[in-house]
This record gives C-alpha cells, structure tokens and sequence, in this order.
C-alpha cells in the first residue's frame, strides 16, 4: 500500500466513524508518522503496543464495538499485534495533552485541530496547581 493509499484509507474511516482528529502517541508515535509518510517500509516488530488518540466531531460518540472495529483497523495498518484507541474526551486533562504532543496523523480541518490543541494545553495548564495539590495530598498520606 502506497502511502497516499494508507492515508485515503484512513480518511475514509475518520470520515465514516466522525473521527475529527487523530494522533498518534507515545514511544511508537515517530514510528507510525514515518511509516504513513513512505519514510518507514514497516514498523518493527516487538512487544510494545502503538497508541492511537481521537478527537470525535460533535454529537457523535462510539461504542464499544466501533472501538474495537478501529482498533483492529489500525493493527492491520500498522501490522501490530495490539492498537490501544483512546478518546480524548473520556480521559484526563493531562493524557489528553501527552495525546496532542504526539503525532497527528489526520485532521478534517488543520485550523480546528490547532484551536483544539490550544484548548488541551490550556485546559492542563490551568489544572497543574490542583494536581500538585492532589499529589502532595497522596504522598503525604502515604509516608
């Protein structure tokens, strides 16, 4: 598959499951940037999983199955054994912007996708003090 086709098929998939921005995140996220680009031939084998992190248009959610369906998409993609697939609306303030530092492999309009980020950022940024707060709490406790 030519990288052209591995990126039409991706947007066809975000376009029929409402995806409107899709990363790829943590140690594997070069490497799946790269192999969409042509730069890699394959990813390399081995244990680790590749993280994969949405953003889904408005009024649309997915449900178990369309996750898993998505998930399967994108090991045979990738040819992985596991594809860990994340929305970002369900998870913390501060995933979702290790989410966002990756890599962004798709995005329906890339001005949207930079406001969106800009939110993410701001919207951890603003929580950092509470979390000190929550951490200092737990450590504290934990002595």
């Amino acid at each position: 598959m030519t990288p052209e086709e591995k990126i039409e098929s991706i947007k066809s998939l975000c376009d029929r499951y409402g995806i409107d921005i899709l990363y790829a995140f943590g140690s594997r996220s070069k490497e799946m940037a790269d192999f969409l680009s042509g730069e890699e031939i394959s990813l390399a084998s081995g244990p680790s999983d590749v993280d994969l992190g949405v953003k889904i248009i408005p009024g649309k959610k997915l449900d178990v199955k369309e996750k898993a369906v998505l998930s399967i998409f994108f090991e045979d993609l990738f040819g992985v054994h596991r594809a860990d697939l994340v929305v970002i609306s369900e998870v913390d303030p501060f995933l979702a912007a290790e989410i966002i530092r990756g890599e962004r492999l798709f995005a329906r309009e890339s001005i949207r996708a930079d406001e969106f980020e800009l939110y993410i950022l701001r919207r951890a940024g603003d929580l950092i003090p509470l979390e000190r707060e929550r951490e200092r709490l737990i450590f504290k406790e934990g002595i």
